[in-house]
């Protein structure tokens, strides 16, 4: 009878101790990229953030999210100091520290944006022998021809924002970004009028959040998958991709 009663109590303390490390927020990582995940007024937003965050809910899950330079998100994840990342585009060298949720978050296209004052006109990777192309530092350009050409130089900004105003200052050439991120920084650094892109893209990749690799993560990176795919399916996403289909005041952009 003793034994029977230890077992009963056994079981009920591994019940709330499973409980206990269900109810903790997971620690997520990201660096700011609008309107996707963002800060406003000191707040985290944006379609993946709000996205995520109902997913979790209705998963019986909090996120508590940091912003960080790229570079040290995956750093992060490598180093087993957050529960996961939010809005990173998959490659097979990055299982090795973190598992994905095969249903993406997001679909970006990136395009070539360039200086009204000096429009360009691209179709293919030949058109860029010799120029300049401001690139986002630590991020994974899925096209092969961009990636590995070497007939143009590559150079690297610290932030979104940088790359936006050093092209409007002509340092560099054109900057490679997502078509809806570029338009909507370029409108929030008043850059809006001075700003435009290329219709024709170099790419096109997913959005994903990602978790560690742990046996309880892999769980909920699979629920995450079932669950995100029901939202997709109702009106609430609908709305909320209407919400951010384009920056408030963004001006049309156009390929000359």
């Amino acid at each position: 009878m003793r034994a029977v009663v230890r077992v009963v109590i056994g079981l009920q303390l591994m019940c709330c101790v499973a409980f206990g490390l269900r109810a903790e927020p997971l620690r997520l990582v990201t660096e700011a990229w609008p309107p996707y995940v963002y800060e406003e007024n000191g707040q985290p937003t944006g379609l993946d953030y709000e996205i995520t965050r109902e997913v979790l809910r209705r998963l019986g899950r909090e996120m508590q999210l940091q912003f960080m330079p790229w570079k040290r998100c995956l750093l992060a994840m490598q180093q087993g100091q957050a529960d996961g990342i939010l809005d990173v585009f998959y490659h097979p060298s990055r299982e090795a520290s973190m598992q994905f949720a095969s249903e993406p978050l997001s679909d970006i296209e990136f395009v070539l944006f360039y200086s009204r004052s000096r429009p360009f006109r691209y179709h293919h990777i030949d058109d860029l022998r010799g120029l300049v192309i401001g690139i986002s530092a630590g991020y994974w350009y899925n096209d092969d021809a961009f990636r590995t050409a070497q007939t143009f130089r590559r150079e690297e900004g610290p932030s979104h924002e940088a790359n936006i105003g050093k092209l409007a200052r002509h340092r560099v050439d054109l900057v490679v970004n997502d078509r809806r991120t570029g338009m909507f920084l370029a409108n929030r650094l008043g850059l809006g009028r001075k700003i435009s892109y290329n219709a024709t893209p170099v790419g096109q990749d997913n959005l994903y959040l990602a978790l560690a690799r742990t046996a309880e993560l892999r769980t909920l990176a699979q629920a995450f998958s079932e669950e995100l795919r029901r939202f997709k399916a109702e009106p609430a996403y609908a709305e909320l991709q209407a919400r951010y289909a384009e920056s408030p005041g963004a001006d049309e952009a156009s390929t000359p």
